[in-house]
């Protein structure tokens, strides 16, 4: 193993996963710390945590247990992966998990930045956006667990951070390598541990790559991901990404109620595909819909996709955890949802598609998959990939950040697989 990767969420590790195979790496994602052998040799290993919107004293735990496993299968390099949107609350997680994981690997300075210019996320100044729109114009600032208000990413990792944040802006990164490592350098004796880095293109984040070659840890979104291989001495290849012929019926379950998902939604049932709406609040009633899920998706799973979902507007969430609080009425659709997940592989789905970060972990663990061979990708930080089932059938699954996609997304899917 060359490159060891700890992910906060599900979705976000297989959106770096992504990135390392489309750059030459094979990738193995494992859901949590694996308790069996890999199924497979890779360059890279991803673990995927459930830890962004954990207590932060487990979401450190469990970060600094997955560094120790990656350690002892002999990892060259630590990547701690968050969100491109940089999902947190003042109390953390990401510079909590960034100093633990610091003092673990016994290293005084690290890098950060989610920049993923494919999916409209520069860091300019030091300031996060989306799109043509600040971090907190986004509607970011309405997410129903970690809202983001301040795009200033320096002040929002320092209020997290014992250390001192700084910058490494965007003059430096465009004059390269050298420039980059001085700026290192002279951060370093300024006494700052953790350097926001301007990327507002691909190109600023190749330039970053190789100043990053003997860094113990480096944090960032996936997007950093593109210019690490080369330091391994791989390149593209289209072999990192093959994947098993995809057999057995379609289905998406979608979680999520970010804009991008609610858009994606929309656009599957404009284009007459089958959709069922979950309702939390009839969750909530006792009323048995689950069941009532798959009865129905039993009878229309032979014609095409089906797609089942609790995504609402920014109004709707809000009604929701008005009722039901806020934390109660997430787990409660979450459960649901895995349920419904684990049932639709039951009916004989093989190709399924989750939309949500908190939404496709509880499915992946729902459904007992240990691990997933990292294959194609659909769209920017999101792939197809490959899990094995306990029982032994292959399940080929997307697990999709609710931030990313086409609007297309849930329509083109499947086609890509074929």
């Amino acid at each position: 193993m060359k490159l060891g990767c700890i992910a906060d969420d599900f979705t976000g590790a297989t959106d770096l996963a992504n990135n390392l195979v489309r750059a030459g790496m094979r990738v193995i994602q494992t859901i949590g710390v694996a308790a069996s052998p890999l199924q497979t040799d890779a360059d890279a290993v991803v673990v995927a945590l459930k830890s962004r919107t954990l207590p932060r004293a487990d979401a450190v735990a469990q970060s600094v247990a997955a560094l120790r496993w990656l350690q002892a299968a002999g990892a060259r390099q630590i990547y701690f992966k968050y969100c491109s949107t940089f999902d947190s609350t003042p109390a953390g997680n990401i510079g909590p998990v960034t100093e633990a994981l610091m003092d673990a690997l016994d290293t005084r300075f690290t890098i950060a930045t989610p920049a993923f210019p494919d999916n409209q996320r520069t860091v300019f100044k030091g300031h996060l956006f989306v799109g043509d729109v600040l971090l907190n114009q986004s509607g970011m600032q309405n997410h129903p667990l970690t809202p983001m208000t301040d795009p200033n990413l320096v002040r929002v990792l320092q209020a997290q951070c014992r250390g001192k944040v700084g910058l490494i802006d965007h003059r430096v990164v465009a004059q390269g390598e050298p420039v980059i490592r001085e700026r290192i350098e002279a951060l370093k004796a300024d006494g700052v541990t953790i350097a926001i880095v301007d990327a507002v293109t691909n190109e600023d984040l190749l330039r970053l790559g190789p100043a990053l070659k003997d860094m113990p840890l480096v944090t960032a979104g996936s997007g950093v991901a593109i210019g690490l291989p080369r330091n391994f001495g791989l390149s593209p290849s289209s072999a990192a990404s093959m994947l098993p012929t995809a057999t057995g019926l379609q289905a998406v379950v979608s979680g999520s109620c970010s804009l991008a998902t609610n858009q994606q939604v929309q656009e599957f049932i404009r284009c007459g595909g089958a959709a069922l709406a979950v309702e939390p609040l009839r969750i909530g009633s006792g009323a048995d819909v689950v069941q009532q899920a798959l009865a129905w998706a039993e009878a229309r799973l032979q014609a095409g996709p089906v797609l089942i979902y609790s995504t609402a507007d920014a109004g709707g969430v809000k009604a929701v955890q008005t009722q039901l609080g806020a934390d109660a009425a997430g787990q409660l659709v979450e459960r649901t949802l895995a349920a419904i997940a684990s049932g639709l592989v039951q009916l004989g789905v093989r190709q399924l598609l989750v939309a949500g970060g908190e939404t496709s972990g509880a499915c992946v663990q729902a459904l007992g998959v240990p691990q997933l061979q990292i294959g194609p990708q659909i769209d920017p930080g999101v792939p197809w990939c490959h899990a094995l089932l306990p029982s032994g059938e292959g399940l080929h699954l997307a697990l999709k950040s609710g931030n990313f996609g086409s609007a297309d997304f849930f329509v083109k899917a499947f086609g890509q697989l074929r």
